[in-house]
């Protein structure tokens, strides 16, 4: 319970459960002054008895208020949305409310500063003191009878980080002031066990403060001319010196006019000091409380939905003629019309498909199956009449099938396996040659990824690594004279144009584009070449880099959406726009809706 004196010394006002009461300083039947379904707490008098500031969360978040002496005429001072306040005290002069003002940090808990409001309200408030970091924390300000000093309680454990489980018997917390007029700020009290919760005595000769005492929480007088200190009540409330206490470390309390007494809140009583007999005595109180309980606002929550929109599209490829586009999803292979077809799938059956490639006349698909029992397999779509070939003879591990430009032969990788899928008919591993409608593969290189014809299928490009780096390699249909075209520290994706003028690649998965140089040695590919004109294409990210047919777009994926730019709105020395496009902003939505898997049963 926060509690304050008014200036007459006549009448308490105080909090009990986020509702702020008065009574006679005798004691008796408390009368209700702010209450309701806001947490309204701290209340303090003005010096000249007309107002009471306090803490309140009425409009959203904790700002500094005040009514009148009777409770009426409640309005906002402060209206912080982030950088909350509580714990005011007002200024002699009863014109300016002092806060402690809560910054959070990336840690969340943050750190308080004093900052002061003029009461007529509108302001932003005048910052007195600055927070040294942004995890320790300082509050609990009080102000001099004469205005010229700021005092508040501040951690001065060993920073900057908050830590828990400190030695309270060490020191923690200190009570420092501030000079209003020289900006000096000192400590006044602190040592063995700490000091906190300042309150000035109104004759402002000495300095009532909360200490730890080693297992106890006790209540301090130092005279603030010598700066001798002695305990006057050894049975607080346990303080939260260890925790992290943003509304502060004890609840205020309060001298009376003549700074004979002190009245405080300990273990749930409202007790009574005489400071110089130390002389005790208990004020009863009785409170009627009302709370408001309302009940949580509900929504009816769909786990689930019956149909999903599906945000992951892979291994997407266009067709010659740009109308379709053919991607797996799901585990399985769909085609769409574009731009505003329905995907579909290509077949009805369990084996999972992945890596659909178009031929160059754009009426057939090769890609790769899967199934823990067939193993992998290379299969061909008729996009004419929906039939299926299984190209390869041997179960494997197969990657990457694309057809040449003359749609006569189909080059793959073979891999090895991996733990997950088993090792078993993963031997000879490389790269092969197929003929487009089956037959017999011959091994052309035993590594490599990625492999992809040239313009005219003399030769065979594919990705492997050099000196550490990822690197675009070619070779002729052999295997032999192997050349090393582009190597880069953060590509990891390289896509030639079937033109051989151009080659696009991902790097950190924005997506750029170059002109592909032929000069005999491998060249750093990079998004800071400056050697050549490069673009970027991509506005955030982008995968599964493809080109069109004839070279003059460049294609690419991300998340649910389908991308596709003119290669003369990228580089101003083309034919085309006077300016070039900006990256793209929005793609093309695949909008492919797949059926939930809906349980039939309940498991218990």
């Amino acid at each position: 319970m926060n509690l304050d004196l008014s200036p007459d010394g006549q009448v308490i006002v105080f909090d009990l459960l986020g509702d702020i009461y008065k009574m006679p300083v005798t004691g008796g039947k408390a009368t209700l002054l702010a209450g309701g379904m806001a947490s309204e707490v701290q209340p303090r008098f003005s010096p000249n008895g007309k107002y009471i500031s306090y803490t309140s969360d009425k409009d959203g978040g904790d700002n500094i208020w005040i009514m009148n002496a009777d409770g009426s005429g409640k309005r906002a001072i402060t209206k912080e949305t982030f950088r909350l306040l509580n714990n005011a005290v007002w200024t002699p002069d009863s014109e300016y409310l002092i806060a402690r003002k809560h910054f959070t940090s990336g840690r969340s808990l943050g750190a308080g500063e004093m900052w002061m409001y003029h009461i007529a309200g509108g302001g932003e408030g005048v910052q007195l003191t600055k927070r040294k970091n942004d995890q320790q924390d300082a509050g609990e300000p009080e102000i001099s009878p004469d205005g010229k000093y700021v005092y508040f309680s501040e951690d001065v454990s060993p920073g900057p980080l908050f830590q828990y489980n400190k030695d309270p018997n060490g020191e923690i917390y200190n009570i420092r002031r501030l000079n209003r007029e020289t900006g000096i700020i000192e400590t006044v009290a602190g040592g063995s066990g700490g000091a906190m919760r300042p309150q000035i005595s109104p004759d402002g000769k000495f300095l009532a403060f909360v200490r730890r005492v080693r297992l106890n929480t006790e209540l301090f007088i130092q005279d603030l001319q010598t700066g001798e200190e002695w305990s006057v009540y050894d049975d607080l409330t346990h303080d939260q010196q260890e925790a992290w206490a943003i509304f502060g470390l004890y609840p205020n309390f309060a001298w009376t006019p003549d700074s004979r007494e002190i009245i405080f809140y300990a273990e749930g009583k409202i007790i009574k000091l005489e400071v110089l007999t130390q002389y005790l005595s208990e004020i009863p109180f009785e409170v009627s409380v009302n709370q408001t309980i309302t009940d949580a606002l509900h929504y009816e929550q769909k786990v689930f939905n019956e149909e999903f929109l599906v945000k992951m599209i892979r291994q997407l490829s266009t067709s010659p003629d740009g109308k379709k586009i053919a991607f797996n999803a799901a585990g399985f292979i769909y085609l769409k019309d574009l731009p505003n077809g329905k995907p579909a799938r290509i077949s009805t059956g369990n084996e999972f498909e992945f890596e659909p490639e178009f031929s160059p006349d754009g009426k057939s698909l090769v890609y790769v199956s899967w199934s823990d029992d067939n193993r992998g397999s290379i299969m061909k779509y008729s996009l004419a009449d929906s039939s299926f070939v299984r190209l390869s003879t041997e179960k494997g591990y197969y990657y990457s099938p694309k057809f040449s430009n003359q749609g006569d032969k189909i080059v793959y990788r073979k891999g090895v396996g991996n733990d997950v899928l088993g090792y078993a008919f993963g031997k000879n591993p490389g790269i092969y040659i197929m003929p487009a409608n089956g037959g017999t593969p011959s091994l052309v290189l035993n590594n490599g990824i990625r492999p992809g014809f040239n313009s005219n299928d003399s030769r065979i490009f594919f990705q492997s690594s050099e000196a550490g780096k990822k690197a675009l390699k070619s070779m002729d249909l052999n295997g032999g004279s192997i050349r090393t075209h582009y190597t880069s520290t953060y590509a990891n994706a390289f896509s030639p144009s079937p033109d051989g003028k151009w080659i696009a690649f991902t790097e950190l998965f924005n997506v750029y584009i170059t002109p592909f140089a032929n000069t005999g040695m491998a060249l750093d590919l990079s998004s800071n070449n400056k050697s050549l004109p490069l673009t970027k294409v991509s506005k955030d990210a982008g995968t599964y880099i493809h080109w069109s047919k004839d070279s003059q777009r460049l294609n690419w994926t991300l998340g649910p959406k389908y991308f596709s730019k003119d290669i003369k709105s990228s580089f101003n020395f083309l034919t085309g726009p006077e300016k070039t496009a900006k990256s793209d902003s929005f793609g093309l939505d695949i909008d492919l809706r797949l059926k939930s898997d809906l349980p039939e049963r309940k498991i218990a």
